[in-house]
């Protein structure tokens, strides 16, 4: 099964944006909890300084996880996003 691993970071004006906007952190969250429920979303992480996220989907390409990812509504405030594709060892 694939694995993708996402890593992003957050623009500072993008992160003032999101921190004055509680429902656009509402709905990113929804995001991740139905990816988490679909079984996509294997793993998620904040960085300490809340600035960046890692990732871990399962069973998708990279195609649809770049698709995912840009539906996201924190996407226009991403500085910048990489893709890792992965091959699980254990």
């Amino acid at each position: 099964m694939p694995h993708i691993l996402v890593s992003i970071s957050l623009s500072p004006e993008g992160m003032a944006h999101i921190r004055a906007t509680p429902d656009l952190q509402k709905a990113e969250m929804e995001f991740v909890n139905k990816w988490k429920e679909e079984g996509i979303l294997e793993n998620f992480f904040i960085s300490t300084d809340r600035t960046g996220a890692f990732l871990l989907l399962s069973g998708v390409e990279l195609g649809r996880a770049k698709d995912l990812i840009g539906s996201l509504p924190y996407f226009p405030y991403m500085a910048q996003v990489h893709y890792f594709e992965l091959d699980k060892q254990f």
